[in-house]
Order: C-alpha cells, then structure tokens, then sequence
C-alpha cells in the first residue's frame, strides 16, 4: 500500500512538473508579439545605402515591428547579419552606444531593440557561436526593430527582433562566407 501510495504521488508531480514547463515553453514562444506595421516609402535618390546586400525599403510595402525579442536563455538562437559601423557603411550614422563610428576590422556588434534593451548591453560584450567558432563582440548599437524606412535608418526596413548585426572581423572570425548576407547563430551574454 505504502508503494502504491508514493507511486502516484510520483506520478502526480511528473504530471504537474510537465504542465509547468509546458505553460512555461508556451510563454516564451508568446512573449514576444508583434508591436505593429509601417509602411515602406520610396528612398530619395542617391539614399539607402546596399552594402553588405542591405535591403531598402519599398513603397507601399507593410513591414512588421517589434519592441521586444526572445528571452535570452542559455545559447540564444538568432540571424547574424552583415553591417558596416564605418563612416558612410550601410550602418547609418553613429553607434548608439558611444555617438563614434567603428572599425570593420573590430569585433562588434548591433543587436535587435529587444536585446539591446534601451542600451543595458552597450559596450558590454557577448559570444557568439556559429560553424564550430566562438568569437567574443562588443555591443556598439541597436539594430532598429520599431522604426525604419526614413532618413535615420538609411531607408532600411526595421531590423527583426532576432537580429545580431555584425562586422565583417566577427564574420571573418567565424569562418562564415560574407556572400551569405545572414547567418544561423546562437549568442549569450560573455
């Protein structure tokens, strides 16, 4: 009787313990929502700047925002992509983080509005992990989920809420072809 007894008291607990990380596996899935649209216009002539394959805004064209990203958990998922923080690179102005420009040559890094979480991560460095290399970046900017297609972001579309934006030495640190304009990656916090 007294087996029998902690036998379903065992498997009530398993029982509850998935529920729980279930609801919880749910919740981050739901966590970060879409905040809205905007609508894409026409750059001016001689604006948006392609380098790297950057992408320019079309007219009429409805482009998701976001405000937030997914948790960072353990070894977050996320796109690199390709961004120049040189003066006059398809980055657009200065780094948010220090108002400078930087190096191609340097290991840094733009991270999507979520995850750049109102500068928190500014001049802080996180991993990033892809084709079996790791290389360390420092978090110079945002890469804009909430706004885009105007004259501040270079009439590029707003960033989506997965995005590590990268200069070319952390793509050449991981080994990956700069051709590919986007890369699967995971990161954390170093």
């Amino acid at each position: 009787m007294k087996t029998s007894s902690l036998g379903a008291f065992l498997l009530v607990l398993l029982a509850f313990a998935t529920l729980t990380q279930s609801c919880l596996a749910a919740g981050r899935l739901q966590a970060c929502q879409p905040s809205g649209k905007i609508r894409g216009i026409k750059p001016p002539p001689g604006k948006c700047n392609r380098e790297n394959g950057s992408d320019c805004c079309k007219q009429g064209q409805l482009y998701t925002t976001y405000k937030c990203s997914p948790a960072v958990i353990g070894a977050t998922r996320a796109i690199l992509t390709l961004n120049s923080f040189e003066k006059g690179g398809d980055g657009g102005g200065p780094s948010e983080c220090d108002n400078h420009y930087h190096s191609d040559e340097k290991h840094v890094v733009a991270l999507s509005t979520g995850w750049y979480s109102g500068g928190d991560r500014c001049l802080n460095y996180i991993k990033i992990s892809a084709n079996g290399r790791t290389v360390t970046a420092m978090v110079v900017d945002e890469c804009d989920s909430t706004m885009g297609c105007d004259d501040e972001h270079d009439y590029q579309p707003p960033c989506r809420n997965n995005i590590v934006d990268a200069s070319k030495s952390v793509w050449e640190a991981l080994g990956l072809d700069q051709n590919e304009g986007q890369h699967e990656i995971t990161w954390t916090d170093a």
